[in-house]
């Protein structure tokens, strides 16, 4: 099994850019370019798979050799799709929609070993209940800029933990990357993570 020490990440994300690095990885940020944008015909998980397979797919036909790591989040309510607000209005409209109630949070995920072109894809899917929310509370939330790259209009590791009453399933799975997940791909295909170093130790 070979160690690795370097991912492509095809997303602008920083926090999944944080979430590998604590793996121990260098982490290259290689954007993709990719229309995250609705598709008609495609539900809410189907869309995620799909964002995340071309987000993938559009890393790898420009850098070969390299292990890519993809994902994409999309929040579920009533069978709909919410993915990131256009701007604050269209968020606001979304915390209202979610307030008190459950959604489901899909981020699937595309792992491209680029020396081998072997590929492992797969989607995790958790379940959240938000708190009732106050017009008072969704307006502080919008103007702290906080839901505006976002899935849903909010975040979990931020200020938007406040809106969560409670989540059953994986929490990185709502953060934006099933880590689980991603690291079992990368021994499917092969590799290990590099060993962390304690100072100290």
């Amino acid at each position: 099994m070979r160690e690795l020490h370097e991912v492509l990440l095809a997303s602008v994300s920083p926090r999944r850019r944080e979430l590998l690095s604590s793996l121990g990885l260098r982490v290259v940020v290689v954007p993709s370019d990719v229309d995250e944008g609705d598709r008609p015909g495609y539900g809410p998980l189907e869309l995620a798979k799909l964002h995340a397979a071309a987000k993938a797919d559009a890393v790898a036909r420009r850098e070969r050799g390299h292990v890519i790591v993809a994902a994409d989040t999309v929040v579920e309510l009533d069978g709909l799709s919410l993915g990131k607000p256009r701007d604050r209005a269209e968020a606001a409209s979304m915390l209202r929609a979610l307030a008190g109630r459950e959604h489901l949070v899909h981020t699937a995920w595309t792992v491209v070993d680029g020396p081998g072109q072997a590929r492992r894809d797969g989607v995790s899917s958790t379940l959240v209940r938000f708190n009732p929310l106050s017009a008072e509370e969704i307006e502080s939330y919008v103007a702290s800029g906080e839901p505006m790259d976002k899935a849903g209009a909010y975040g979990i590791q931020g200020r938007g933990a406040t809106l969560v009453e409670r989540i059953d399933g994986d929490f990185y799975t709502v953060m934006g990357l099933p880590l689980g997940r991603v690291v079992g791909a990368f021994r499917e295909l092969g590799y290990r993570l590099p060993e962390i170093v304690t100072p100290g130790a």
